[in-house]
């Protein structure tokens, strides 16, 4: 059996669709998997020894659709269901399964205020794309695979960090589920620990800044090291602070502990740390109780639409510091 697997972004969605690449290839006898996905993303599913083939988008879905044809898959599972994933499947004719996105439901809650959702996890919603195949959540949780010849020799950790640090994701997609830099000055100051800022190149100037205000204890890392070092980072982190974005679910997959900051998005929209039904959890998600506009969006917005940014800007930053404080004395 030859099953192709849709999802074209992002970092965060494709990690947490990683258990439906694990899934059916172990489940499934003599099963061939291939994922199509963008070009820009294929280092997050490069290494996974789950997936047998891959396909990238670049810029011509015409002649990529061409030659999936060739392929004669005998099934289909859409995992992004948009416009380009629907072409695509329309194009191979064969028979498909899709999860359920929730469009309309996201969009009462973040709108109307009208909360519709089910008590889903997105990650359960993609293993339930593929249940028609005979295939069951196996309860391990979410995968990463780093090449093992991934280092940071090149730049290496400073040696506040080498008995251990706080992995502080920093970055984002979107500007309103990212806390303020000053904000992030002050709960890294208020750890009182060794902490290493994770992030990519557009979050390097915001991160020298927080390193600047104390260099004995902060280090930038942002904008230095690869995806894949960074997840060698994330690994190593005795635990992780994350606003919502793709490192957040790197952790889950390493079962790091993770402190989830929330901001534009929310729990609420069935995306929080995810460990498996068989792995311990150990997670908390620190948001401001009672804020009515909170989410306000699928994905992040660039700026708050309500103009006061209250998720970040009014966020008690103090039980984030106890918890790290507390977790790191029990590990």
């Amino acid at each position: 059996m030859k099953i192709l697997i849709i999802r074209f972004s992002s970092i965060g969605d494709i990690v947490l669709a990683s258990p439906v690449f694990r899934c059916v290839k172990q489940q499934l006898p003599n099963v061939e998997v291939h994922l199509l996905t963008k070009y820009a993303f294929r280092a997050v599913t490069e290494c996974n020894p789950y997936i047998d083939k891959f396909h990238y988008f670049k810029d011509d879905l015409a002649t990529l659709t061409e030659e999936l044809k060739k392929e004669n898959f005998d099934h289909v599972v859409d995992l992004h269901k948009n416009f380009r994933s629907y072409r695509v499947k329309i194009s191979l004719g064969k028979k498909t399964s899709s999860f359920h996105k929730l469009s309309v439901e996201k969009f009462l809650l973040t709108k109307l205020r009208i909360n519709r959702m089910p008590n889903r996890h997105i990650t359960l919603r993609s293993l339930d794309a593929v249940k028609t195949l005979g295939v069951q959540d196996d309860g391990k949780g979410l995968d990463h695979f780093i090449p093992a010849s991934t280092n940071v020799d090149q730049h290496p950790l400073p040696e506040f960090t080498h008995n251990g640090y706080i992995a502080m994701v920093i970055g984002a997609s979107y500007a309103t589920k990212k806390l303020p830099p000053e904000r992030l000055i002050t709960l890294c100051r208020s750890l009182q620990l060794p902490v290493v800022l994770v992030g990519g190149p557009e979050d390097a100037d915001i991160g020298a800044k927080i390193s600047a205000s104390d260099p004995a204890l902060i280090f930038n890392g942002c904008g230095t090291y690869n995806l894949h070092q960074s997840s060698l980072i994330v690994r190593n982190a005795k635990l992780v602070i994350s606003h919502d974005t793709g490192m957040q679910y790197i952790a889950c997959a390493f079962q790091r502990p993770v402190l989830a900051i929330w901001g534009a998005t929310s729990p609420a929209l069935q995306v929080e740390p995810f460990y498996g039904t068989a792995q311990q959890a150990k997670y908390k998600n620190f948001l401001l109780a009672g804020l009515k506009c909170q989410p306000c969006s699928n994905y992040g917005t660039k700026k708050c639409p309500e103009g006061h940014f209250d998720c970040m800007n009014k966020l008690d930053l103090v039980p984030i510091a106890e918890t790290a404080r507390k977790w790191w004395n029990e590990l």
